[in-house]
């Protein structure tokens, strides 16, 4: 007999079970099904790389997920042939300050990728004209990427022995192998813990009090401000 409030046992068990076993018996064919098909992609894209296009480093959405690092569809057209024009406008929507300095500083060659929208996805860089770059960190960390997938590009000419403007030189040609797997991966930095030695000034700080005291500072800036604008009416008088 059970005890308290539980449910009493009273079992009703499927009788025909048999009959609606899940079987995985074709699971090693399909394993060599699609290794064959891998196989005849890589030759039938070749020389392009297996994993498909280049794609950008963007965050996961909603907030459970924002902290970390995926790939995207496509890059933006910012990434790909972004001007300092553009990059004085984002400074500009972020609302930070010495904007033309800084554009000045960084230097137009290090923010531009300088590839136009249509080449993009004939030397395999994928591209979204939807995406909007919401921040410089981001911004820079996609151009770096297209900077070094244009470095380590082989272009091949469509036609054997008539090459064109862009295309890569023989030598280059003869030594290029098709890129198995995944290339440029996205790594994700793991946080480190460090370790520091606990001083005398850190025994004697009172976070709480001075979480307290500054909570009451944020109430009371606006009637202090109002107070100080009136101390100074009444001295020009």
């Amino acid at each position: 007999m059970v005890k308290h409030n539980n449910v009493i046992p009273n079992g009703h068990f499927k009788k025909h079970w048999q009959n609606y076993v899940k079987t995985w018996f074709n699971q090693p064919a399909r394993k060599t099904r699609r290794r064959l098909a891998r196989q005849k992609k890589a030759v039938k894209i070749f020389p392009r790389p297996t994993a498909g296009p280049l794609r950008p480093i963007v965050h996961g959405q909603t907030l459970k997920y924002n902290m970390k690092l995926r790939a995207g569809r496509g890059f933006s057209l910012e990434e790909l042939q972004v001007s300092m024009k553009a990059c004085v406008a984002l400074r500009r929507s972020m609302n930070l300050v010495n904007l033309e300095n800084e554009v000045l500083q960084t230097g137009r060659e290090e923010l531009a990728a300088g590839i136009p929208k249509k080449l993009a996805p004939t030397i395999g860089i994928s591209v979204d004209h939807r995406r909007r770059n919401r921040s410089l960190e981001g911004l820079q960390t996609n151009v770096q990427r297209l900077k070094t997938y244009k470095a380590k590009l082989v272009v091949f000419p469509r036609r054997a022995r008539k090459f064109k403007a862009g295309d890569s030189a023989p030598e280059e040609l003869a030594t290029a192998t098709q890129v198995q797997g995944a290339y440029l991966p996205i790594v994700r930095e793991k946080p480190t813990v460090e370790l520091v030695k606990v001083t005398s000034e850190m025994k004697s700080f009172k976070a709480y009090d001075k979480l307290r005291i500054e909570r009451t500072n944020k109430r009371h800036v606006g009637a202090r401000l109002k107070k100080a604008a009136e101390a100074e009416k009444e001295e020009k008088k």
